[in-house]
């Protein structure tokens, strides 16, 4: 059962939720399910990456409690984050007799959430919807604040909803089956909350990198505390992003985007574009004004120390320009970007130069 289990809870009213975060408590899903819903029937989600690893066994765990439970396989990758993906989820959930009192389940990483999450929001116009993260990236941002969605063609996250999960159970033994690529790309959203919320988070990680980079248990049970309470913190007051407070938390975002669309989604995870994002946000700040050398070198620093990667892909200035036109801070045909001024605070920033943009690119 679980070792050093800790709840977070996120404060939205009705539609508050518990964050629990431990390691080995996957083994009590049943029991944690069982005291936030009265379902019996558990749509779960995942994809071939994590199906064999973690979502069978806990269809069985479920089964053996007395749930009706069908496993629904999606492909691994963003590609799954799609309409058609989508449908095909509604047409078998259908077909297999889901209704207002069933629940989704979405275990694997953020594609999985996103995708889960969107299917639960819309399927029957909504059901209880609890998210199992198996990915560090997941864990520490995109399983906690309700966005689901999937994306179009032209532009990410494009299409969803606002869609708070019922519950989110972590377990921080699940990232030793990670490969590390993706353990590294979870680190790019780490290292952004220290930046954007938490001058002291970022020290931690500064000094605790080889922990970190063992994937020591204990450090990631505070790693992912810590964010999980610093992006509740943002939510409960701006849940529906109407105050833009919650804009902060895309510091890097519009830059890697961009990156992910010229890719096709395809050519890098989201993780490792904005860890290159948040290199490039910190050139643009400096070249307005905002931090100075310093700043810019001690992320750069940190993101080097944890083997993200930092240099620019080979695309196209107006290309990627043209992209970040799609991105959904636009206001009135204006670029904004989410910018440093000190460590642990950022800005929403308008009437930002197209050269400084370009520039940033580069240098």
């Amino acid at each position: 059962m679980a070792k050093e289990s800790q709840t977070t809870r996120v404060n939205l009213a009705e539609r508050s939720y518990d964050i629990q975060i431990g390691s080995g408590n996957l083994a009590g899903l049943a029991p944690f399910l069982r005291a936030r819903t009265r379902s019996n029937h558990a749509v779960i989600v995942t994809d071939t990456n994590v199906d064999e690893l973690y979502a069978d066994k806990l269809g069985d765990q479920l089964a053996d409690d007395s749930w009706e439970v069908h496993v629904l396989v999606v492909d691994a990758g963003e590609a799954s984050k799609a309409a058609e993906v989508a449908e095909d989820l509604w047409e078998t959930m259908l077909a297999e007799g889901t209704d207002r009192q069933s629940i989704v389940l979405a275990i694997g990483g953020g594609v999985v959430g996103d995708l889960a999450g969107f299917v639960a929001a819309t399927f029957t116009r909504g059901l209880q919807f609890f998210q199992i993260p198996t990915t560090l990236l997941a864990q520490v941002d995109s399983s906690v604040g309700g966005k689901v969605g999937i994306n179009l063609p032209g532009a990410k996250n494009m299409v969803g909803a606002f869609w708070q999960p019922e519950g989110v159970l972590i377990d921080v033994d699940v990232l030793a089956t990670l490969p590390d690529r993706e353990y590294r790309a979870g680190l790019g959203e780490v290292v952004k909350y220290g930046v954007i919320l938490d001058a002291d988070f970022f020290s931690y990680l500064e000094q605790n990198v080889d922990a970190i980079n063992a994937k020591d248990p204990a450090a990631l049970r505070h790693i992912v505390q810590r964010c999980c309470r610093l992006k509740a913190d943002v939510v409960e007051k701006d849940e529906r992003e109407t105050t833009g407070l919650r804009a902060v938390l895309n510091y890097g975002h519009t830059y890697a985007h961009a990156f992910e669309a010229a890719g096709n989604y395809g050519e890098m995870l989201h993780g490792e574009a904005v860890s290159i994002g948040m290199v490039c946000a910190a050139r643009l700040a400096k070249r307005m004004n905002r931090v100075d050398d310093a700043f810019v070198e001690r992320q750069f620093a940190l993101l080097e120390a944890l083997s993200l990667p930092t240099a620019t892909p080979d695309y196209d200035g107006e290309n990627l320009l043209a992209l970040m036109r799609h991105d959904k801070k636009v206001d009135d045909g204006q670029l904004r970007f989410v910018l440093p001024d000190r460590m642990g605070h950022v800005e929403l920033v308008k009437e930002v130069r197209v050269e400084d943009v370009l520039a940033s690119l580069t240098s």
